[in-house]
């Protein structure tokens, strides 16, 4: 069923997603620092900050990828308990393709390049437990058709796509199983700006429909804006200011934040 457009995009009732006081250190750099956030069902939360900010490491410690030197990450959800940071690897890869989907910055990163588009979606459902041929098919062919990836190209390798449709196919993979949480790093990054818009509309309609609850980390003002309920502004692994989307973007407080602003306009 499809939402109407002006409905309200957030419900508050209670957090889906708490993290707080996540830090972490790579020898003597710091790359986060009691970084914490919370995130409502359905919401768009928008992470923002230059290179080297934190924010894709923060995004790999909410993909269960690293493991910090303390804090502590829950997810409201009934069969998920505890401090997800404690979970041990196979509890973990069962979580990330069952309830949590990402979009990489670099397609390599999570898709097999000369797998088939469809395979490489199909992959996803095989981790779940799915075994029937024909679901894995169909599903994949759904999950496809709702990335508004070409289906006469299901069969094709990513490895011989460009790469807004192989981001397609990792939004596929992603949406699939139909997570509670999805994650999308830089996922416009490197690709045209014709592209980047077909992308963002993409994005903005799944979660219209879907109310997908979504992270986005990007280093581009125009993306966060574009998809963002709330931004949180990163800076040198810390949070310098997060509040409402209009709030950020009119009236900046952070001396920080308003350099970002001001350069973007």
């Amino acid at each position: 069923m499809t939402i109407a457009l002006d409905a309200p995009r957030i419900v508050r009732t209670q957090p889906i997603l708490q993290a707080t006081g996540v830090s972490k250190s790579y020898g003597p750099v710091q790359a986060l620092s009691d970084v914490s956030a919370e995130v409502y069902p359905g919401e768009v939360l928008g992470i923002v900050g230059e290179s080297g900010s934190g924010k894709s490491t923060f995004l790999r410690c909410l993909n269960l990828e690293e493991t910090p030197d303390r804090g502590a990450y829950t997810l409201d959800l009934p069969d998920v308990q505890g401090n997800l940071f404690e979970l041990d690897r196979y509890a973990r890869r069962m979580l990330c393709a069952t309830r949590i989907g990402i979009v990489y910055q670099n397609p390599h990163q999570g898709l097999l390049m000369k797998h088939s588009s469809s395979g490489n979606v199909a992959e996803r459902l095989l981790v779940a437990g799915e075994r029937r041929f024909a679901v894995l098919r169909e599903k994949a062919r759904e999950a496809l058709d709702a990335s508004e990836f070409p289906l006469d190209r299901m069969d094709a390798p990513p490895v011989e796509l460009s790469g807004g449709m192989q981001q397609r196919v990792q939004l596929a993979k992603a949406i699939a199983l139909e997570p509670a949480l999805l994650l999308l790093d830089e996922p416009t990054t490197g690709l045209d700006v014709s592209v980047q818009a077909l992308v963002l509309d993409t994005l903005k309609r799944l979660q219209q429909e879907r109310r997908i609850t979504m992270i986005i980390v990007s280093h581009d003002l125009g993306v966060i804006r574009t998809l963002s309920d709330r931004v949180m502004v990163m800076r040198q692994g810390r949070v310098v200011e997060q509040g409402l989307a209009d709030q950020i973007f009119q009236d900046p407080q952070h001396a920080y934040t308003q350099q970002l602003v001001h350069a973007k306009l």
